[in-house]
């Protein structure tokens, strides 16, 4: 039996997700590991499950997942995009045939943007990327 299956790649600050997604149970594994033992957090399982939820696909499809870079919550946002990336290329690829367009939905609901927001870099002359170090009038 050849599955059907399509790839998608997350970013958000410096986590990156490589994900694959492919006609299933629902199964969600993350580096090797299960969704929510991963992430830990039950509201970025909800965050990352999002794509699959607005869709109607959460039962009907495997991801299977390597994240790198960043922290959880990076990687959480991360993931979430290249979920809802591979969402798109699935229907694009016509290798699902399912009722209404993928893509419409997903940006109407900010999925597909990646999120620029990164960390200012720090100067020098100062503490952090804004705070100055203390003055001293004497």
């Amino acid at each position: 039996m050849i599955t059907k299956s399509a790839q998608g790649t997350g970013r958000r600050k410096t986590a990156v997700a490589a994900v694959r997604l492919s006609q299933g149970t629902g199964r969600k594994i993350v580096n090797g590991r299960q969704l929510d033992k991963y992430l830990g957090r039950q509201n970025l399982v909800l965050e990352v499950e999002k794509p699959l939820e607005v869709t109607g696909t959460n039962g009907k499809m495997d991801v299977v997942c390597n994240a790198k870079g960043g922290g959880i919550s990076a990687q959480a946002g991360a993931i979430q995009l290249g979920i809802a990336r591979a969402l798109v290329e699935l229907i694009a690829r016509a290798l699902v045939e399912f009722d209404e367009s993928f893509k419409k939905v997903l940006k109407k609901e900010g999925l597909l943007t990646r999120d620029p927001r990164m960390v200012e870099r720090k100067k020098y002359g100062q503490v952090k990327a804004r705070k100055r170090y203390q003055y001293s009038k004497r």
